[in-house]
């Protein structure tokens, strides 16, 4: 399928379209509901300069960007259209709806469709309900903070899976910025990964984009800087939705990350 940029092909992921679409719905839920109980003007703590009106208009755009490749079947790439001039309980419909609107979309569509996405993929598919139930994920937590409280938690294997889309999808690309005048090796190790399967990656990084390998928990051979911790906290700090939980060796690559992996 036609794409903005080529990343080298990875093994499928571990969950089920039809959970991405189960995971996409509830994500969401939660996030209308948490959006709604901050109000449209809460800042938002994880997204600096946002209120909860900006992150509420970012997500549902991208949401009717999504479903409109998957409805019309379009195999070309079109930019996001601007938001509406919406506020208050008007934009957390308009949001509703058309959350409701991909969640239907997906749910429908033919296993074998084809459109335009954007990282290798088993399918058209597998990629808009992986991308999408993520993409929804990450800012509901984003909405969880503006209203503040406890946050809703993030089911391990899920988390893997999002680790693993965005360090061997989303940093294959060219447009990673995520680069080093010297080569350097990074390991991200999850500590609960269970079902998931094997959860630790070696990333590798020079002056081109980063190339990432999924290995054995057993692997300890040399890296530069080693990311430690949950799935889930390793997800959200990878995200840059909190600070990466346990960095041993040099610290100066985790300083890396968080300056130059913000996702565009």
């Amino acid at each position: 399928m036609p794409a903005l940029d080529r990343a080298p092909s990875g093994r499928l992921p571990a969950m089920e379209t039809a959970m991405f679409l189960d995971v996409l719905t509830r994500e969401g839920e939660l996030l209308a509901a948490a959006a709604e109980s901050a109000g449209c003007d809460a800042p938002v703590p994880t997204c600096p300069g946002w209120r909860v009106r900006d992150l509420v208009t970012h997500t549902g755009v991208v949401h009717r960007w999504a479903e409109r490749f998957v409805a019309e079947r379009d195999s070309s790439f079109r930019p996001m259209e601007d938001g509406p001039d919406l506020d208050g309980a008007a934009l957390l419909d308009w949001f509703r709806d058309g959350h409701r609107r991909l969640a239907g979309t997906l749910r429908a569509a033919p296993a074998d469709l084809a459109c335009w996405h954007f990282m290798p993929a088993p399918s058209s598919l597998a990629f808009w309900a992986r991308r999408q139930a993520h993409e929804t994920a990450v800012h509901r937590v984003d909405a969880e903070a503006a209203r503040g409280g406890a946050r809703s938690g993030i089911a391990a294997d899920f988390a893997v899976d999002g680790i693993d889309e965005l360090l061997r999808g989303f940093h294959a690309r060219d447009r990673s910025r995520v680069r080093s005048e010297k080569p350097r090796t990074l390991r991200v190790r999850a500590t609960d990964a269970g079902n998931a399967g094997n959860a630790v990656w070696t990333v590798r990084l020079s002056q081109e984009p980063p190339v990432t390998e999924r290995g054995d928990a057993g692997d300890t051979g040399d890296a530069d800087c080693e990311l430690t911790g949950t799935a889930e906290a390793l997800y959200l700090g990878l995200w840059n939705r909190q600070p990466i939980p346990n960095v041993t060796g040099d610290t100066s690559l985790a300083v890396l990350w968080q300056e130059r992996s913000g996702v565009n």
